[in-house]
């Protein structure tokens, strides 16, 4: 892969790696409720699994996710579920972005954030879906390499960790913003709801 493909996609990955979706709001829910170095680890789980879809995608999974509708529709259900989940802990967790110092002591260890922030990642088949009409875009037509597999995928995964340390460095500012109960309220019914709407955006989803 030379240089100028490769800057290429980095402009072009840069669109869909700030956009807002689970991974982002899993990040400032996690600023705002853990501190940043949850989110900094919550954010590492969400790019290794950026990076294990990649990988999938350039040994045929994704053309499966394209074509199967029973492999899509099981992954699909089974990402919709577990936002929803997490939407309604967030919602209903009345401790949630408490923005007293001793809340940015997390209850989860990093290993289990890291994990919620993989699970995240990986079940959700939109991901799969760009990666999978992305990447072949900047890859040679004769066959897998796994070299300019692992570039794109380490790249791309790379730029959603960078956008997630950001908020992460950012949260700081924002939580001195939640000092009332009632802003507290809000922001957890709206980051809560957010999750929640994904879910069902998920579940009602096609290929």
């Amino acid at each position: 892969m030379s240089l100028e493909t490769w800057l290429l996609f980095i402009l072009v990955a840069l669109v869909p790696a700030v956009s807002p979706g689970p991974g982002v709001m899993l990040a400032i829910h996690n600023t705002l409720r853990f501190g940043r170095n949850a989110t900094l680890a919550s954010a590492t789980g969400n790019a290794v699994g950026l990076v294990v879809i990649g990988l999938s995608v350039a040994f045929g999974f994704g053309a499966l996710m394209a074509t199967s509708a029973a492999a899509f529709t099981v992954l699909k259900l089974i990402g919709a579920a577990y936002l929803i989940y997490i939407g309604i802990k967030v919602w209903r967790d009345k401790s949630g972005f408490n923005a007293l110092d001793d809340a940015l002591s997390p209850r989860k260890s990093y290993h289990a954030l890291f994990l919620q922030a993989f699970l995240v990642s990986v079940t959700n088949p939109k991901a799969i879906l760009v990666i999978t009409a992305l990447f072949p875009q900047f890859m040679a037509k004769d066959g897998i390499h796994l070299d300019q597999a692992a570039v794109l995928s380490f790249t791309y995964a790379t730029l959603c960790w960078a956008n997630h340390a950001g908020i992460a460095f950012a949260g700081n500012s924002v939580r001195r913003f939640l000092t009332s109960e009632k802003r507290l309220k809000m922001t957890r019914r709206l980051t809560g709801g957010l999750f929640i709407g994904f879910g069902a955006a998920l579940a009602g989803a096609s290929r």
